[in-house]
């Protein structure tokens, strides 16, 4: 019994770094590179746009995921383009 809390506990902590993940790492990329272009072209309009872009892929990342979760029964499914290609060939 323990050791099904225990598995639990991990599984529920990595899929919360994984939401963290899906969420911040487009908004900084994209943050960054619109800070990157400002500079660059001497704007300073372009980081924020990025920044926003990013935080709209972000959350539909973590959609996504959440989405597949709660089709799949609690694990993530990384395979539902293989497998939709996979019933088109049938």
């Amino acid at each position: 019994m323990k050791k099904n809390r225990d598995r639990n506990v991990i599984r529920a902590l990595s899929m919360l770094s994984q939401f963290t993940l899906f969420l911040l790492v487009p908004i900084l990329g994209m943050g960054a590179l619109g800070w990157f272009l400002d500079r660059h072209f001497g704007t300073k309009w372009i980081a924020i746009l990025f920044f926003f872009i990013g935080a709209v892929a972000g959350f539909r990342n973590i959609y996504r995921f959440a989405m597949s979760i709660t089709n799949d029964g609690g694990t993530p499914d990384t395979s539902d383009e293989s497998e939709s290609v996979s019933e088109k060939k049938k």
